[in-house]
């Protein structure tokens, strides 16, 4: 994977000035996440919603990031399968599609206060070692949350993946195709160049929709099918070819 360029002065100046401005909103919007949690989940979700478009807005505005979307996500009956480079497509995911039933590691449910903020909203607990009853209770929860129209989101290679670089993914989302029975919507992400950095750079992230995989396909096929379109915006510019070596010019007697 080639270097990354070095940072140049104004990559800093904004930088500082996005993480001054978005984590000190941040603190607001878990304050008022926090005071809405006894008054049910409509309310709560909005303060959600509103964060991430704030996060959208600083990206945008503060940064100088564009943001590009090529195609159309669906909001009901489908798992949507995400590149993941950087934190940008996790935060982001609640301003691209509304009220997606999100996959995450158990462990984060069990963060006193957040836990319960993320069961609230949606968050489906995904254990790593899964015995049976885990991934009962992981199925119940996705199917309650598509019951109520809500998309499922999911970022199928378990964890953030440099740009240049393709990772198997995950042994739970095989059978969580299988089990859920839905189509599968891969989303390429180009973040991790601009974003997944101390100091964040100017440019364009892209989101590119993929093609719907059907339900029911063979598991090396869905598997195959979802690491190609994931990984559709994830090459690097290939070097022109290297001149041939100059042939020497025959010579001979007139």
């Amino acid at each position: 994977m080639e270097p990354l360029p070095v940072s140049r002065p104004a990559d800093v100046l904004r930088s500082l000035v996005f993480y001054a401005v978005f984590y000190t909103g941040t603190v607001f919007y878990v304050l008022a996440a926090a005071a809405r949690l006894p008054f049910g989940r409509a309310r709560f979700v909005r303060v959600v919603v509103n964060w991430s478009r704030f996060h959208r807005a600083c990206v945008v505005n503060l940064l100088g990031i564009r943001v590009v979307l090529e195609g159309e996500l669906p909001s009901s009956g489908a798992l949507l399968a995400f590149k993941h480079e950087s934190f940008f497509e996790a935060i982001d995911l609640p301003n691209l599609v509304f009220m997606p039933g999100i996959f995450a590691k158990a462990e984060l449910l069990r963060i006193p206060l957040w836990g319960r903020a993320a069961a609230t909203y949606g968050v489906v607990p995904v254990e790593r070692d899964q015995g049976a009853r885990a991934l009962r209770h992981m199925i119940a929860s996705a199917r309650a949350l598509v019951q109520q129209d809500r998309v499922l989101a999911i970022f199928p290679e378990g964890t953030r993946v440099p740009h240049g670089r393709q990772a198997p993914l995950g042994s739970g989302f095989a059978g969580l195709y299988k089990l859920l029975a839905l189509p599968v919507v891969p989303v390429a992400v180009d973040s991790g160049p601009l974003y997944h950095r101390t100091w964040k750079r100017r440019g364009t992230i892209t989101i590119r929709v993929g093609a719907p995989i059907p339900a029911g396909l063979p598991r090396p096929e869905v598997e195959a099918r979802v690491i190609t379109a994931i990984n559709a915006l994830n090459s690097l510019p290939t070097p022109p070819p290297e001149p041939e070596p100059a042939r020497p010019v025959p010579t001979g007697s007139a």
